[in-house]
C-alpha cells in the first residue's frame, strides 16, 4: 500500500496522527510540484478536521491556505466573535469569511455593520455584502 493510501485508510478511519504525519511528509506549500502543493492542501484540511487549532493557528501566521482552512473552519463552526477578532487583526479574509457568515445566517444589517467596522474602504466586503442583500 502507498503513503497516500494509507493517509486515506487512516483518514476514513480518523486515526488523525497517522493520517497528518504521512501526508505533511509530502506537502510543500505553493510548490511547483502540483502533488506537494496538493498534499500541503490536504494537510491544512486533516488539522481542521482533526481539531488541531492551535497548530492551524500558528502556521496561518506565515501561511496563506493554513490562514483560508482555518478561517473556513471557523465559518463552518459558526463562530463569529473569532472571525471578527481574526479581521480586527488584518486579516481580510476572514472579514470575508464573517460577512458570508452574517449573511448566510441573514444578519445583512450586522454585515454592513461589520463592513463599515472593519473594512469601511474594501471593494470586495462591499460586494460580499451586496450579494446577500440582492441574490
Amino acid at each position: 500500500m502507498k503513503w497516500f493510501e494509507q493517509a486515506r485508510a487512516a483518514e476514513e478511519r480518523g486515526d488523525w496522527d497517522t493520517a497528518i504525519a504521512l501526508v505533511s511528509a509530502h506537502a510543500e506549500c505553493c510548490s511547483a510540484d502540483s502533488s506537494a502543493h496538493g498534499n500541503h492542501l490536504w494537510h491544512m484540511d486533516l488539522l481542521a478536521r482533526a481539531g488541531r487549532l492551535t497548530e492551524l493557528t500558528a502556521l496561518a501566521v506565515d501561511d496563506l491556505h493554513a490562514r483560508r482552512r482555518l478561517n473556513r473552519w471557523f465559518r463552518e463552526q459558526g463562530m463569529e466573535a473569532a472571525l471578527r477578532d481574526r479581521a480586527k487583526g488584518g486579516d481580510r479574509g476572514a472579514l470575508f469569511a464573517l460577512l458570508r457568515l452574517l449573511g448566510e445566517t441573514g444578519r445583512e444589517r450586522e454585515a454592513r455593520r461589520a463592513v463599515q467596522e472593519l473594512g469601511p474602504d474594501d471593494q470586495y466586503a462591499h460586494r460580499i455584502v451586496a450579494e446577500y442583500l440582492c441574490p
